[in-house]
């Protein structure tokens, strides 16, 4: 790219991002003078922004550079990753989300004080806050950053180290993230990402169309047919145990990581919390759903477009999407995709940094405090606490680049940590009702000492993947709170608490939508197998198991429209 080249790029760049930051602080204006308007957007979310949210929450640039790559280098095997993320969708929408609407509590560790005690919701908000402070924001500015870095040539372009190039970096996409969590709230967080989401939607749909065109020399079609008729291994998602998810792992360990980030994360379920009603919420949360069932496409077949384009030969596997990137992409589309890519990067970034706020001045510092918080008090210390929080990160983030290599991979692993015993505790304090709280302390303290030793002390000694490692602790630890709730029980069974805030009348169509999102989440691995796309040529049997879904998903919906939903309520 020349230097005009550039300059334009990065004034269409800042144009896009000036557009999407003045339309979310329109929209935010009047949502974050209150409580609940700076945490929950005044609890008016509707399902889009709910949807267009929780997408780009969960998507960054890393993802970009990583799955493809993944892609490149191996098969479609982390597809699991995003994919089966729409079966804790559907257990969002259906089992946790009615009853955390109908508790209306503000953070997770709130719900935990009121099902538990108050030393549950301290040990949960220590969990979180060292998660996100020490490890999860620092580690988001510094994957985001590393990314823009590599798609962009930063150092190149403007004649710096890599570390002067990565500390800029850091602070320019740290800086307009903190903006907008600081200043607008939930509701401008929400609002940026929809806004970018669809951006991310046009790019993500805009390279693997173009990369197919340079496959096939100009031929979209003929790029398609070498795609589907070399390599085809490339395109299997049944992974081995050299691929990097083993299939086995998607029935173990990941469902319940994906339990925990979707259906118990205070960062992501947080916008859920904040739906005008759970018909909204419900809509939201499935619609993201599909969303991620759309990853493969954008965010994997670029990796393998790479591979046919370039071969083996490339010196990191994650140079496949930058590579891909800088030979397929209109010059004058780069500043467009720019603002996106980093749009993606501070969506994460601020998402995490207003959650972190909310926890800390509702969970810590409001319950320290003899007198109770006004409301202009409540949002002033959260907004305080946004600038501190988001400039330990900026410290931390840049210190990554000094780490080395097994460093990086404990932080990649670090979550392990809270996910689990999160997730337990929350599952069975919705269902045991007799459970005390005491259990829930020894199920954190346990999860802690026990993850750490299998992990980093007994290593070499344990090698189960990390996966297969979060499934033998959550059954042990599930079966630690059940005994307890035998042993000790509480002497008054713990009931949901009414405080609807909102309407809870459910959404009509939530339950066949699921079946639905369910069907196409079992279509992709068909597509993406040795008796699908991952073979010469599909067989018989291939056809036969999507007549079979098709039959199961018209049936779904005749029995579906047979009458109006039942009211009953499904917060029992």
């Amino acid at each position: 790219m020349s230097i005009t080249e550039i300059g334009l790029a990065l004034a269409s760049c800042a144009v896009v991002m000036a557009l999407v930051a003045w339309w979310s602080f329109r929209q935010a204006s009047e949502d974050v003078s209150t409580r609940d308007g700076y945490f929950l957007a005044g609890r008016h979310l509707g399902g889009l922004f709910i949807a267009g949210s929780l997408l780009l929450t969960n998507l960054s640039a890393e993802q970009l550079i990583g799955l493809n790559g993944s892609a490149y280098g191996f098969d479609m095997s982390s597809m699991a990753w995003e994919v089966t993320a729409a079966l804790a969708t559907i257990a969002m929408a259906l089992i946790f989300l009615p009853r955390y609407l109908a508790s209306a509590f503000t953070t997770l560790p709130e719900f935990l004080a009121s099902r538990f005690d108050r030393d549950v919701q301290r040990l949960s908000v220590i969990l979180f806050m060292l998660g996100y402070g020490l490890v999860t924001i620092p580690s988001i500015l510094y994957s985001g950053s590393i990314a823009v870095i590599r798609l962009f040539d930063i150092p190149e372009l403007f004649g710096i180290s890599q570390f002067e190039a990565l500390v800029v970096t850091i602070l320019v996409i740290g800086s307009i993230g903190a903006v907008y969590a600081v200043f607008g709230g939930l509701k401008a967080v929400a609002v940026s990402d929809t806004l970018n989401g669809v951006g991310l939607l046009i790019v993500g749909a805009l390279v693997p169309v173009l990369g197919l065109i340079a496959l096939g020399e100009g031929d979209l079609l003929s790029g398609l047919r070498t795609l589907l008729s070399e390599h085809p291994d490339k395109l299997n998602a049944i992974g081995g145990e050299q691929s990097p998810i083993p299939f086995g792992t998607i029935f173990t360990g990941m469902i319940f990581a994906n339990l925990f980030y979707w259906c118990a994360n205070q960062y992501v379920i947080q916008r859920t919390l904040a739906a005008r009603s759970l018909a909204e919420g419900q809509k939201g949360v499935l619609l993201s759903g599909f969303f991620k069932i759309l990853v493969p496409f954008f965010m994997m077949i670029p990796g393998v477009i790479a591979f046919h384009l370039y071969g083996p030969g490339l010196a990191s596997i994650d140079q496949a999407y930058p590579a891909l990137i800088r030979d397929v992409f209109p010059v004058w589309m780069m500043g467009f995709f720019l603002a996106v890519l980093f749009g993606a990067v501070f969506s994460s970034f601020n998402s995490l940094l207003n959650s972190a706020a909310t926890m800390f001045t509702l969970d810590i510092y409001a319950p320290m405090r003899k007198t109770a918080l006004s409301e202009q008090q409540t949002v002033r210390i959260a907004m305080i606490a946004s600038v501190v929080i988001a400039l330990f990160s900026f410290c931390v983030a840049p210190l990554l680049w000094f780490a080395p290599e097994g460093l990086w991979q404990v932080i990649r692993i670090f979550t392990g940590f809270y996910n689990i015993p999160i997730v337990v505790i929350v599952l069975v304090g919705l269902f045991a009702r007799h459970t005390p709280a005491m259990a829930a302390k020894i199920v954190i303290i346990f999860h802690v000492i026990t993850y750490g030793l299998l992990k980093f002390a007994l290593a070499d000694w344990v090698t189960l993947h990390f996966l297969h490692i979060y499934a033998i602790l959550f059954v042990i630890e599930v079966a630690i709170m059940l005994l307890a709730g035998r042993i000790a029980p509480r002497q008054q069974a713990w009931q949901l608490e009414d405080n609807h805030l909102v309407d809870m009348t459910p959404w009509r169509h939530a339950r066949p939508v699921a079946f639905t999102l369910l069907s196409l989440v079992v279509l992709l691995y068909l597509v993406f197998s040795p008796i699908g796309l991952a073979s010469e040529a599909p067989g018989p049997g291939f056809y036969l198991a999507l007549t079979a879904l098709a039959a199961a998903n018209i049936a779904c919906w005749l029995w579906a429209g047979r009458g109006p939903q039942s009211s009953r309520d499904e917060r029992s």
